[in-house]
């Protein structure tokens, strides 16, 4: 009986990085993705530069390469919830919104309220309004007047109508439109490092310590 020849260091070595990388992917694409906040939409929730993990698992298993189709549906998409998207006009790009309206809702937008199933929606600690002037329907720019106004419409089915904490400065489905359930990339959960790419000097001052370890609601 002959004995087994050990290993190299180097096909040791080789494995166990070719081992990670798959597992790397693999949590990448089915579990948890990190993801960067370039602008800010999602202000005061999210800031420029905070880096959040977004749960992919959480809206259902998605098999690669098919558009979006789901293998294990575990849940919806709900009304708060803060998503990352395809953004439907490019969908190279990633958006993150958080939802406001779900399929078979109707939704209005009158003078900056907005209006879920004919009901008033309160208690958005979220949203913040940075500019006191409401442009009404008659305002000759439409661009304007979709951002304050909206005329009562139905969310389709399987779609979603999202719009940015930063109400006043955010593009959003008031502008362009409802987002597919397929386009839905997850949830976003916690930050787990901010950067402020304004304060360079010192370099520990440039880091939001406090910002760390956020919980995303």
């Amino acid at each position: 009986m002959t004995e087994k020849k050990p290993k190299s260091s180097l096909r040791e070595n080789t494995e166990a990085i070719i081992i990670a990388i798959i597992i790397a992917m693999f949590i990448r694409t089915f579990i948890i993705q990190a993801f960067k906040i370039p602008s800010g939409s999602m202000l005061e929730t999210l800031q420029i530069g905070d880096q959040i993990l977004v749960n992919k698992f959480i809206y259902g298993i998605k098999i690669p390469f098919t558009g979006g189709k789901t293998l294990i549906p575990v849940k919806d998409p709900q009304k708060g919830d803060i998503v990352v998207f395809k953004f439907p006009k490019d969908p190279s790009k990633d958006f993150i919104k958080r939802v406001v309206a779900t399929g078979g809702d109707t939704l209005e937008l009158i003078d900056k309220k907005l209006y879920v199933n004919d009901k008033l929606v309160e208690g958005e600690k979220y949203a913040i309004y940075e500019d006191s002037i409401v442009y009404s329907p008659h305002y000759p720019d439409p661009n304007r007047v979709r951002r304050d106004n909206l005329k009562k419409i139905k969310v389709p089915q399987k779609k979603l109508f999202v719009m940015g904490d930063n109400r006043d400065n955010s593009h959003d489905s008031r502008f362009w439109g409802f987002v597919d359930r397929k386009a839905i990339k997850g949830k976003a959960i916690i930050i787990y490092w901010s950067w402020n790419k304004d304060k360079l000097v010192p370099l520990w001052a440039s880091v939001r310590w406090s910002r760390i370890g956020d919980i995303l609601r």
